[in-house]
């Protein structure tokens, strides 16, 4: 919804508000028309009620509104007498039109001085739990955010097994896009795994003022921007669940370029305006290393692996009998193998040519062999593939080989394939050597700025034309292309201004993330905030509970910084035995006085 149909909606729900208790008003010695005054009526309605003015505030924040106007429906009609169980239900389910029936038909009492107090003990419960759950969803949605690592893309910086405290606060915390909701969760309802929120009405995007801007190399959480859900084989012409900005999944990566970088990548060197990216002591960039191995020398290879790569999780180890594959090295790691006697021609891997491609498969409607389903459910277990179902009997497959490709071919069920690039653009001939280890440059969008947009440059912000950016009245953009013409919503245009800044995230793990090298820009609006804490860290998080132990060396420790990371954890244990014993002997001290 634009603001403009924001603001109509606004005022319907003043005119409703108004035709529905102006009688309870005048009941309570107030005049008419100040029940249709917006913003005015609610302080008013609280004054009514006997509640805090303040609590008018929590009516107009998305998300705590949900849980504040049925407590508001119920308050009123105990002001005027209706406190009995149904009257209650019927204030919620009626969702608060039971107080249109009250207002007009019956004889109304308003209560100036009832009790505010709970009436009994389950009462009192209610009213203690939505006092924490307001409390909590204020702070998950505009203050601090739980969040866990559940990939290796930052391996070394963040494990696979980290609790996190993200902060909304550095970046400025984003105002929910998605009205309704359930508070404290985010795209599905936990156990159920149902839709967790409504994709109707959506606020537009906006943002409190931050402590930062985010800068290079920030580790940041955003909503994956190209998330969509889909369904395997689904009916023809179904898309699948377009999820609001606010609900796509959260990812978390380092941010290497901001808005108005120019970015190239060279040997897997990530450079900015022509100078190398420096990075922070804690950023550990890791890339895939092959190594050779004397038969004749005897090697501890149990400690060799699990010191070098975790490959319960890695699909690392022997290649052939004098051939070893190592999927994430840093520096470091990487010259304690040279080291390592009986170990000898230790390379890095670099893509300098783009042997991996990005195919669209059309099926046919009715699958006629097995072996196309299992060769798609090993490619989906292997987690090695990017895989996206579209409708009309199509899917994506990225990062495939001519191999696995040409076996894809013999299977009946496929009736075309097209090629394209796995790496970002995906099209154009300029950038079909580009790799994940050589690419670009590449100008990352600032609000703002004008770029010319022709063919060879529309592939780089098409999706931010038809996507991520609005007309001026908050519609989608219409863009086509007809020979070397290209029209925006009906007009011919020869350049574009961007709307909102766009970031470049990429995962230290450079050969085991998926990240901006594989579907483009990040934009603003699907920032979420910046992780600043781990509390926990679980290592085997994924390997089951009897599995589990604790990385105590990471618990209470910064995410930022300079330095090694240090746990705080002993002096919080500290503080919090000093807390206990003099919290004792002040109580002590005070009976004695007494």
């Amino acid at each position: 919804m634009s603001v403009y149909q924001w603001f109509i909606f606004f005022l319907l729900v003043q005119i409703v508000h108004f035709l529905g208790t102006w009688k309870l008003y005048e009941s309570a010695g107030r005049k008419r028309w100040e029940a249709a005054i917006p913003v005015y009526n609610a302080i008013v309605l609280m004054k009514i009620i006997g509640r805090p003015t303040w609590w008018t505030i929590l009516l107009f924040i998305p998300i705590i509104n949900l849980i504040m106007f049925p407590v508001i429906w119920v308050e009123t009609l105990r002001s005027f007498g209706k406190r009995s169980g149904l009257d209650t239900f019927l204030g919620i389910v009626t969702l608060g039109f039971y107080i249109y029936y009250v207002n007009y038909t019956q004889k109304l009492n308003y209560i100036a001085d009832r009790s505010l107090s709970p009436e009994n003990k389950a009462a009192d419960t209610v009213s203690s739990l939505l006092f924490a759950v307001i409390v909590a969803t204020l702070v998950h949605t505009y203050l601090i955010q739980p969040y866990t690592i559940p990939t290796s893309s930052l391996e070394k910086s963040l494990l696979v097994g980290d609790f996190l405290f993200v902060s909304k606060m550095n970046y400025g915390a984003r105002i929910p896009m998605t009205t309704v909701a359930l508070p404290m969760v985010h795209d599905s309802i936990p156990l159920l795994q149902k839709k967790s929120y409504l994709t109707w009405p959506q606020l537009p995007y906006l943002r409190l003022p931050g402590i930062q801007n985010i800068n290079r190399t920030d580790i940041v959480v955003f909503n994956w921007p190209v998330d969509t859900v889909h369904y395997f084989f689904e009916p023809k012409g179904i898309p699948g669940v377009i999820k609001p900005v606010d609900k796509e999944s959260n990812y978390v990566k380092r941010c290497v370029g901001v808005p108005g970088d120019n970015l190239y990548i060279k040997n897997g060197i990530v450079y900015i305006d022509g100078k190398e990216l420096k990075l922070s002591e804690r950023a550990k960039p890791q890339f895939s290393y092959t190594a050779k191995i004397r038969a004749s020398e005897k090697i501890d290879y149990q400690s060799l692996f699990s010191e070098l790569n975790d490959y319960n999780r890695d699909s690392g180890g022997f290649t052939d009998k004098e051939s070893l594959y190592f999927p994430a090295l840093t520096d470091e790691m990487a010259l304690k193998l040279k080291n390592i006697s009986g170990v000898y021609d230790v390379q890095k891997i670099v893509d300098s040519i783009n042997t991996r491609f990005t195919y669209e498969f059309t099926y046919s409607n009715k699958i006629e062999d097995e072996g196309f389903l299992n060769m798609i459910s090993r490619l989906k277990e292997s987690k090695q593939f990017y895989i996206r179902e579209m409708a009309g009997n199509k899917i994506l497959i990225a990062n495939l080989t001519k191999d696995i490709v040409e076996i894809l071919k013999k299977q009946k069920s496929v009736t075309n394939i097209k090629e394209t690039y796995d790496i970002f653009p995906h099209s154009g001939d300029n950038q079909k050597n580009w790799t994940r280890d050589n690419f670009g440059p590449i100008y990352i969008p600032e609000e703002g700025k004008t770029v010319a947009l022709n063919l060879k440059s529309l592939p780089f912000y098409e999706r931010i034309i038809k996507t991520y950016e609005k007309d001026d009245n908050g519609n989608a953009n219409n863009l086509t292309v007809t020979g070397n013409e290209i029209r925006l919503n009906g007009k011919v245009v020869k350049d574009y201004t961007f709307k909102q800044d766009y970031y470049w995230m990429m995962g230290d793990n450079r050969h085991n993330s998926e990240d901006s090298r594989y579907w483009g820009f990040v934009p603003a609006d699907h920032i979420v905030g910046k992780p600043i804490f781990i509390w926990m860290s679980i290592k085997g998080i994924n390997d089951g509970i009897k599995n589990w132990s604790i990385r105590w060396d990471r618990v209470f420790t910064t995410v930022s910084g300079e330095g090694q990371p240090q746990s705080y954890f002993k002096y919080f244990l500290i503080a919090l035995a000093a807390f206990f014993i003099g919290d004792y002997f002040w109580k002590k001290r005070k009976e004695a006085k007494n």
